[in-house]
C-alpha cells in the first residue's frame, strides 16, 4: 500500500485537474451557447437557399453556370475535412478522420492509388489524422478558418473550391464533418458539394416553374447558385464548432465526473493507510509495555 505522503500528492494533483476540466466545461458551455444559436439561425436559410438552387438547376440555359451540376468522369477529388484545432473533446476528430480513411480506402482507393486526391483542412487535428498518408496533397491555406470563424473565411475557401472546380482541377468535391443535434450527439455527415446533387430537400418545391426572375434569370443565378455552395460550406463549419463545443463539455464533464471518484477513491485509501499506521503504532506501544512489564 503507498504511504500516506504519495497518496496525498495524488489527491493534490487529481484535485487540481479536476478544477481544470470543472473549468474547461464552463468554458465550452459558454461558448456552445453561442454556437448554437448561430447555427440555429443559419440552418433555414441555409436549407432554402440550397432547395432554391437545386429547383432551378434544370432551367439553366448559361454553361458555366450548368456546370455545378454536371457530371464528370471522376479522375481527381478533393476532401474538405473540417475538424477543431484543439483536442479534448472525445471522439470528435477521430470519427471525420475515419470516415475520410474510409473514402481514401474503399469509394476512392484507385483515385488514392493514383495521387489524385487532395485533401483541404479547416482545422488543425484533421492535417495531424492524416499526416502519415504520403500520396495526398494537402491544402492548408484556410486551416486556421476556426481562430476567428465569420462568413468572409468560410467564403474565401469555398470560392477557392468553387474556381478550382470550375477550372476542372476536381470532379468531385465533398465535405467531411460533424453536424449538430445536440450537446450530446453529434451527426457524423459526409455532403458533396459539387457538382450539385439534386435531392429533395426542405426548401424545395415540386414545380420547375415556380420562379419570376427580375431583371434577368442569368444575372441573379449567377450570384445565387455560388452563394448557395459558398452558404453550404459556411454551415458545415458552423455546424462543427457547436458540435466541438457540446462534445469537449460532455468530456470535460466526464472526466471531472472521473477525478471526482478518483479522489474518492484515494481519500479512502488515505485513511485505510493512515488507520494501518495508527493500528501498527498502537501495537508497537502495547508490545513495548507488556515487555516492560515483563
Amino acid at each position: 500500500m503507498a504511504n500516506l505522503k504519495e497518496v496525498r500528492v495524488r489527491i493534490k494533483s487529481v484535485s487540481s485537474t479536476q478544477q481544470i476540466t470543472k473549468a474547461m466545461k464552463l468554458v465550452s458551455a459558454t461558448k456552445l451557447r453561442r454556437a448554437q444559436t448561430a447555427i440555429m439561425q443559419m440552418r433555414p436559410y441555409a436549407q432554402k437557399l440550397q432547395g432554391i438552387m437545386q429547383n432551378v438547376g434544370d432551367n439553366i440555359d448559361s454553361p458555366e453556370l450548368k456546370s455545378y451540376f454536371s457530371q464528370r468522369k471522376v479522375q481527381k477529388v478533393l476532401l474538405v475535412i473540417i475538424t477543431s484545432d484543439r483536442g479534448l473533446c472525445g471522439g470528435f476528430n477521430a470519427n471525420v478522420g475515419k470516415m475520410g480513411r474510409t473514402l481514401i480506402t474503399e469509394k476512392y482507393k484507385d483515385i488514392y492509388d493514383a495521387g489524385k486526391l487532395d485533401m483541404m483542412f479547416i482545422g488543425k487535428k484533421g492535417q495531424e489524422f492524416f499526416n502519415k498518408y504520403k500520396n495526398i496533397k494537402q491544402i492548408t491555406d484556410f486551416r486556421d478558418l476556426f481562430q476567428n470563424l465569420n462568413s468572409d473565411g468560410a467564403f474565401a475557401a469555398a470560392e477557392w473550391i468553387l474556381q478550382s472546380f470550375a477550372n476542372k482541377e476536381y470532379d468531385v468535391v465533398e465535405i467531411l464533418y460533424n453536424g449538430f443535434k445536440n450537446a450530446a450527439t453529434q451527426i457524423l455527415t459526409n455532403e458533396q458539394m459539387l457538382p450539385v446533387v439534386k435531392t429533395k430537400s426542405a426548401g424545395a418545391t415540386t414545380s420547375k416553374n415556380d420562379y419570376i426572375f427580375e431583371p434577368d434569370k442569368t444575372e441573379i443565378l449567377e450570384d445565387l447558385i455560388p452563394r448557395s455552395l459558398k452558404t453550404q460550406l459556411y454551415k458545415a463549419c458552423l455546424e462543427s464548432f457547436a458540435s466541438e463545443h457540446g462534445a469537449r463539455m460532455i468530456s470535460m464533464d466526464k472526466a471531472t465526473e472521473n477525478a471526482g471518484d478518483l479522489i474518492n477513491e484515494l481519500k479512502l485509501q488515505y485513511n485505510q493507510a493512515r488507520q494501518a499506521s495508527i493500528t501498527k503504532e498502537l501495537s508497537e506501544i502495547v508490545g513495548g509495555a507488556a515487555a516492560m512489564a515483563s
